[in-house]
């Protein structure tokens, strides 16, 4: 249940995201962030704020546990809609979490893939991807590489 205690603190967020996804982009835009996540529940949630300077914008992330079926429910909503998304739901396994759901992309339905890796006290990494259905691929799109900011 506390798979995410990691998280709690600040952090400096190197962001890169793909250019468009689903049309053989290879231009990935770099933009920095400042992500701040508290906790809740004891550890079964916590929830996130990141700032985008260079963007204008911020996103928020609520992750709560169900101690029933072992799972995480991760949620996202930008600043830019103020609209708490569905979920993506899934759990750690040696050391790497998985996470998937139904998300939007340019309107239109796709299923979501959240990846946390290489995680240490200092530092993680989170990415998402998009599933292709006629290339029958994860296309990743959005990689956030995470170190820890020092007290």
């Amino acid at each position: 249940m506390n798979d995410f205690d990691f998280l709690i603190g600040t952090w400096d967020v190197h962001n890169r995201a793909l250019d468009r996804a689903f049309v053989g982009s290879d231009t990935w835009h770099e933009f920095p962030g400042i992500s701040t996540c508290h906790t809740a529940f004891d550890g079964a949630g916590n929830f996130d704020e990141i700032v985008f300077p260079t963007k204008g914008k911020r996103g928020l992330t609520l992750r709560l546990f169900n101690p029933a079926t072992k799972e995480w429910s991760l949620y996202w909503a930008s600043s830019t809609d103020g609209i708490l998304g569905p979920p993506v739901i899934g759990a750690y396994r040696d050391g790497r979490g998985e996470f998937f759901g139904d998300d939007l992309n340019d309107g239109h339905p796709v299923q979501v893939r959240y990846i946390w890796s290489d995680i240490t006290a200092n530092s993680a990494r989170w990415e998402q991807a998009y599933w292709d259905v006629a290339k029958q691929f994860w296309e990743t799109n959005w990689i956030m590489e995470l170190t820890r900011r020092s007290a």
